[in-house]
């Protein structure tokens, strides 16, 4: 249960992480992604009001997801990878970015060794690149994770949109290299930048079509 007037970001607003920017990707359509080339005073904030209305219901299930695998994982807080994972599981936009194939299965692969592998030195630390406000204790999220959602939630707003959907939180989690998401997808053998780029470019797609 959230403290009245708090949000699942733990603040009343969702808070812009100051998340570093992505270079541009050669041979991937020539589009340079806006999402990362944003700097820590130019975020846009959107609304992540209480009862999650900030948040799509497939967002929403995705947090749920994430929350109790780190419960199973016996993990104090719910961080990036954890989000990665449960995109992964819950959202076909997101697996549609990966064209749900064999980068697909080498992310999963990797994020379901976590408990028993590489994730073992997570345990006991917390997920923070030292560029994100701290936000104590926010509703289990590190302050990466945090951070992370609170763009998901700007990103939504500066393209008008009502709700942050796995996709906003998707670019969001993977633009900070210090991220344990952008740790898997480097491990995995998949560039983050071009994950953006691919990202950027399903957006444009999409606002064109609905003209």
């Amino acid at each position: 249960m959230r403290p009245a007037g708090s949000t699942l970001c733990g603040t009343p607003k969702c808070s812009p992480s100051g998340m570093t920017g992505a270079e541009e990707v050669d041979g991937l359509g020539g589009v340079q992604p806006r999402i990362p080339r944003q700097s820590a005073g130019e975020q846009p904030v959107g609304p992540c009001v209480d009862n999650d209305a900030g948040l799509s219901a497939e967002l929403a299930a995705v947090i749920s997801g994430a929350r109790r695998r780190a419960v199973r994982d016996g993990d104090r807080q719910i961080d990036t990878a954890h989000l990665l994972h449960s995109l992964l599981e819950h959202d076909p936009e997101v697996r549609d970015v990966f064209d749900d194939g064999p980068e697909i299965a080498r992310l999963l692969g990797y994020l379901v060794q976590r408990s028993i592998g590489y994730g073992l030195r997570w345990q006991g630390s917390v997920e923070d690149s030292g560029a994100v406000p701290v936000v104590a204790q926010a509703d289990g999220l590190s302050p990466l994770a945090a951070g992370a959602l609170g763009q998901a939630c700007g990103h939504a707003a500066a393209r008008g949109a009502e709700s942050a959907h796995g996709i906003d939180l998707l670019a969001a989690i993977v633009v900070d290299p210090q991220a344990r998401a952008a740790e898997v997808l480097h491990r995995a053998g998949i560039e983050t930048a071009a994950v953006l780029t691919r990202i950027e470019n399903r957006q444009a797609q999409s606002r064109w079509s609905s003209r």
